[in-house]
C-alpha cells in the first residue's frame, strides 16, 4: 500500500518513513503530501522554546501527558542542534521522554537543525502536515535553545510557549527585544528557585508595553514536580479560544502559509542557482577573488543571479 494511503488510515510506521523522506528531501515525500495536503488543518500545534537549559523537554513530557488525561492523540517534534564540525546531533530530548514512547497515541520524533538556524529545522513544517495529516490533536514542537534572534518557531505555530528560568543573569537581557516578542503564554520554570517571582515581575513589566489584545500569561511552574502544569495548559486553552473566537486563528495561519510558501520558493532559487553554477564550484571561486579584495561581494552577487537569465 502507498504511504500516503497508510497515513491517511493513521498508520504510525507510515508516518515516520514519510518524515525521513523528507529529512532527506526525497521526492516521493513531498509528492504523497501533495495527494494528502487536504487532510490536514486539524490539529493544534504548540510551540515550546527558551533558553538552553530552561528545562523545555521535561516541561513538554509533562503538558503531554496532561493533554493524554484528556484523551488527546499527540505529535511531539523535538529539535536538537547539530554539531557544525561532525554534522552529528545526540537527539537527547527523546531520551527525556522516553516513557512517552509506550504510548500508541504519542508519536515522538527527533530531528536536528542539520545547520537550519532560527531554532528549527529544515523539515520541520513538513513533519508538523505529517503529523497533522496522520491524526493528531495537538503537535508540540520544541525547539533548541535559542537566542534573541531565532525566532522560527512563531512562523510555524499556534501558539508560542515561551519557557524563562530564574538566575538567567542578566535580567534585563532576557527581558529585551527578540524571542520575547513571540511569546503568548510565558512560564518560569523551575519556580522553586530564589528569583523565580522576580522573573515573572519582570516579564509582567515587559508585557505592560504589549499592544496587542491578548496579554500573554505568566505562570510559575516546577515542570519536574508536575507543580502548575494544569494552570499552564489551561492558559494555552484560553489563548487557543482566544485565536479562535476572534478569528486571529485563520489569519495567523494564512501567514504562516505565507511564510512558507516565501521560504520554499527561496530553497528552490537556490538549488536553481547551485545547478547552474556547476554545483557551487563557480561560487567558491568568486569567493576567493572577494576574500583576496579582487572583486567586491555585490558584484559577485550580481554575476550569480545572471546566471539565472
Amino acid at each position: 500500500m502507498e504511504l500516503e494511503k497508510r497515513l491517511l488510515k493513521g498508520d504510525k510506521r507510515a508516518a515516520a518513513r514519510l518524515i525521513t523522506l523528507v529529512e532527506n528531501k526525497d521526492p516521493k515525500a513531498f509528492e504523497a503530501l501533495k495527494k494528502t495536503y487536504y487532510k490536514s488543518g486539524n490539529a493544534y500545534v504548540i510551540g515550546i522554546t527558551g533558553p538552553p537549559g530552561a528545562g523545555k523537554s521535561t516541561l513538554t513530557d509533562k503538558l503531554v501527558k496532561a493533554f493524554r488525561k484528556r484523551d488527546k492523540k499527540i505529535g511531539v517534534i523535538a529539535i536538537d542542534p547539530t554539531s557544525p564540525f561532525t554534522g552529528g546531533s545526540i537527539l537527547g530530548d527523546r531520551v527525556r521522554m522516553s516513557d512517552l514512547n509506550l504510548d500508541r497515541d504519542v508519536f515522538i520524533r527527533s530531528m536536528g537543525t542539520r545547520g537550519h538556524l532560527g531554532g528549527l529545522s529544515e523539515a520541520t513544517q513538513a513533519a508538523v502536515k505529517i503529523l497533522d495529516i496522520y491524526g493528531c490533536d495537538y503537535i508540540f514542537i520544541e525547539t533548541v535553545g535559542v537566542g534573541q534572534s531565532e525566532v522560527d518557531i512563531v512562523k510555524t505555530c499556534d501558539t508560542t510557549v515561551m519557557v524563562m528560568v530564574p538566575g538567567l543573569g542578566d535580567d534585563i537581557q532576557a527581558i529585551k527585544a527578540g524571542i520575547m516578542e513571540i511569546g503568548d503564554v510565558f512560564a518560569v520554570n523551575k519556580a522553586d528557585r530564589d528569583g523565580a517571582k522576580r522573573t515573572a515581575r519582570e516579564i509582567e513589566m515587559m508585557l505592560d508595553f504589549n499592544k496587542s489584545d491578548w496579554r500573554p500569561p505568566v505562570e510559575l511552574v516546577i515542570a519536574v514536580d508536575n507543580d502548575g502544569i494544569e494552570g499552564l495548559l489551561e492558559q494555552i486553552q484560553k489563548h487557543k479560544r482566544y485565536l479562535e473566537e476572534t478569528g486571529q486563528k485563520e489569519l495567523r495561519r494564512i501567514k504562516n502559509s505565507k511564510n512558507e510558501i516565501v521560504d520554499l520558493v527561496q530553497q528552490k532559487l537556490m538549488n536553481i542557482l547551485l545547478d547552474k553554477s556547476n554545483k557551487e564550484e563557480m561560487i567558491d571561486e568568486l569567493a576567493k577573488e572577494v576574500a583576496a579584495r579582487k572583486i567586491d561581494p555585490y558584484s559577485a552577487c550580481e554575476i550569480v543571479f545572471n546566471r539565472l537569465k
